[in-house]
């Protein structure tokens, strides 16, 4: 009996699962075959309706079978109706649109057609609403440039309230990191090797990426995930780009999708190691067709993996929207204030390996104190070299942007963006033992003793502004899909030094300073790129970038020396490449791209007296297949990225103990990407990827310091 009525709900499981079907598809223009952004696909006589994105997809799921009317439609193109069977299987179509002559780039030129091509847009119910403010340096499904679109629903699904980086870990030549061990706090992303200095991150077109550091601190923005609609992920040099220049990759993300439906929504999440998510969502909708507003409050703390790694992390984002007919305005503010327990100092492998001989080794080597030691012999795994209750990295981030769009007669449009960002904060230390010679102070004479060290407490200050804008303009027409864009941004940063306290005062107050620098940098960018359609398989891309690149910083820096740097840098970044559509599923692309970046602040401030470091520069060559099909999809990519200059450490420390990166002449990576998706069934798929690579510098001169009999400087060359 159980049998069978165990038989019976299978069946009846089966036929539920049976009676539902998907649709999905792309949506191109007649004339050019590109891809067409934000039309709007509806099944006739039902409540079904989802917008094109920037690739021109559109998907929909849980459908009833049998015979359907797929009506996909824009303003200034002839809507287009197909007739189609749904069987229970996801189904995958290609429709095409033609511009209506009567609509001229948008602008309705018969008022009598405005009612036959206008949309609702209070009807959309299934899906975001993009705006239309299109990131100018994203790439299209046409574009020659290695890349992968994670949309909001893989987000969505892998959002747990770890940092940005774990999202992306499941992607194709990406590693990602965690000082906590657990995802949450200081995270770090390397693609194709490179560190976070040598990958562009931007949102909603503006630079993520710090100004001097040139790094990306994702642990500024917690639980951001929970406001970003889609990313794109260009490996090597990609398109032409704002801020730092990618050799790694870029990472492009989009916060600009509306939501038409008011919603609230409150996600509360426990985990391991203590771990708390806390979010508040709200939305209004779309108000008179016309007005948006958004909200995102949300608190994550987590003891993490590691000794005291603990995290308290707090975020916000707000935006509001005004639609038009021609103009799409957009206001965003969003932010976040972290207070993370250092860990930043890595566990020794002999702690790893319970290698008690190895650990009382490290520890000597390194000046440990007896409570140091106790700490890396009876720890564990989780060890953290720190262990003053307050050694914590205490920073806060606001971002404001303005966004707009501007559609013109004749295909022509215009995206343009003001942004400001400002940062504060410190991480706190206590030194023991510390010469008072590191502050600016002669020694402490009592009794005619002289006292040379103290204990301290010390925060290391940035406060910064970075400010400026971004351009566009984007002309379709024919078979020309084009972009003229730009920015100019200005960083203004200080950083100093202050004492908290002191055991032995040696006549300091808390509060003082003891350093004090300012570093300003300029950047201004001009770019234009095509892509022009040759026949209706094959297009070339042209993307041309001019860069400027100005950096000053003086003052002292925090061992106290007289930093006074001053350098100016013009770049010029050329990319060209061909795709060729072999059909429907399968395309073939190449593309060769010269890319250059500027030195980092530390790269010029810890450089060797006398010396001064140059600018990076690659060259990247790209071959890629791509299949994509509704059941499967499969993509393969060679890569040979090959570096003139570029800045690596060899082991040298300047005259005072920071590791130097140094240029060296020549140096590539090249290597095999490939990845692989397969929809084993409506809601259940696999994904894998693999990278095989080979990374070697041509001729390298290594610095090796031996304390073993007194202090040798030991210099290995290699080739």
């Amino acid at each position: 009996m159980r049998f069978v009525l165990l038989f019976a709900v299978l069946q009846m499981m089966a036929i539920q699962l049976t009676a539902q079907s998907g649709l999905a598809g792309f949506v191109n223009d007649t004339d050019t075959g590109e891809p067409i952004v934000g039309a709007l696909v509806s099944l006739e006589g039902t409540d079904w309706k989802t917008l094109t994105d920037v690739e021109g997809y559109f998907k929909m799921s849980e459908l009833s079978n049998g015979n359907h009317v797929v009506v996909v439609e824009l303003i200034g193109y002839y809507s287009n109706r197909l007739e189609l069977e749904l069987t229970g299987k996801e189904r995958r179509i290609k429709v095409q649109l033609t511009r209506d002559p009567l609509v001229d780039g948008f602008v309705v030129k018969d008022p009598n057609r405005l009612s036959e091509v206008m949309v609702s847009l209070s009807e959309i119910k299934t899906v975001g609403l993009s705006p239309a403010v299109v990131e100018a340096t994203a790439a299209s499904a046409s574009t020659p440039v290695t890349h992968r679109n994670v949309n909001a629903e893989e987000i969505k699904r892998l959002n747990n309230g770890q940092d940005l980086p774990y999202l992306l870990r499941f992607t194709p030549s990406v590693v990602v990191t965690s000082d906590a061990g657990n995802g949450i706090g200081y995270t770090g992303l390397r693609i194709r090797g490179s560190d976070a200095t040598r990958i562009n991150v931007t949102i909603n077109g503006v630079p993520l990426n710090d100004s001097e550091s040139q790094g990306v601190f994702w642990v500024d923005l917690p639980d951001f995930a929970s406001s970003t609609d889609d990313i794109q992920i260009q490996r090597g040099i990609g398109t032409s780009t704002h801020g730092a220049g990618a050799f790694g990759g870029t990472v492009k993300m989009n916060t600009l999708a509306t939501q038409t439906q008011s919603y609230a929504t409150v996600s509360n999440t426990y985990g391991s190691f203590n771990t708390w998510k806390n979010s508040v969502s709200v939305g209004t909708g779309l108000i008179d067709n016309h007005y948006n507003i958004e909200a995102r409050l949300s608190q994550i703390m987590s003891d993490g993996y590691i000794d005291r790694a603990t995290a308290d992390l707090k975020s916000y984002f707000v935006s509001g929207s005004a639609y038009f007919l021609n103009t799409t305005i957009r206001l965003v503010a969003f932010g976040g204030k972290e207070r993370t327990y250092q860990s930043w100092y890595g566990t020794p492998e002999s702690r790893l390996e319970n290698d008690t001989e190895g650990m009382l080794n490290h520890a000597i080597n390194n000046g440990y104190s007896e409570s140091q030691l106790n700490n890396l012999l009876n720890a564990g795994r989780t060890y953290n070299f720190y262990e003053y209750e307050n050694e914590v990295d205490d920073y806060s981030q606001d971002h404001y942007q303005v966004h707009i769009l501007q559609l013109l007669p004749r295909g022509f449009s215009v995206n343009l963006a003001g942004h400001y960002t400002y940062g504060r904060g410190y991480y706190e230390q206590f030194k023991e033992d510390d010469s008072y010679a590191t502050y600016g102070m002669l020694p402490l004479v009592v009794g005619g003793e002289a006292i040379g060290s103290t204990d301290v407490i010390r925060r290391r200050w940035l406060e910064n502004d970075f400010y400026g804008g971004t351009w566009a303009v984007n002309w379709n027409k024919g078979p020309f899909r084009s972009v003229l864009g730009g920015a100019y941004n200005v960083y203004d940063g200080d950083h100093f030094g202050e004492l908290v306290w002191m055991d032995i005062a040696n006549q300091a107050e808390p509060g003082d300073l003891y350093y004090l620098s300012n570093g300003r940098k300029t950047d201004f960018n001009v770019f234009g790129k095509t892509t022009c359609k040759l026949t209706d398989k094959l297009s070339a891309y042209v993307d041309l970038q001019v860069r400027k690149v100005t950096y000053e910083t003086r003052g002292l820096d925090s061992d106290r020396r007289f930093i006074d740097v001053a350098d100016s840098l013009l770049f010029f970044n050329p990319k060209v490449g061909i795709n060729y559509q072999l059909s429907y599923h399968d395309r073939v692309y190449v593309s060769f791209a010269q890319g250059h970046r500027e030195p980092t602040r530390g790269d010029y401030i810890d450089i060797a007296v006398g010396q001064k470091p140059k600018p990076e520069s690659m060259t990247d060559i790209e071959l890629g297949y791509q299949r994509s099909t509704s059941k499967y999809s499969v993509g393969m990519n060679l890569f040979y990225m090959d570096y003139s200059d570029q800045l690596v450490l060899t082991g040298e420390l300047n005259d005072v103990g920071t590791p130097l990166r140094q240029n060296v002449d020549r140096s590539f990576r090249r290597g095999l990407e490939i990845d692989f998706g397969w929809n084993i069934m409506e809601r259940l798929n696999w994904s894998a990827n693999v990278t095989l690579s080979q990374n070697q510098i041509k001729e390298f001169n290594e610095t090796l310091y031996d304390y073993t009999n007194g202090y040798d400087i030991i210099k290995n060359g290699y080739t």
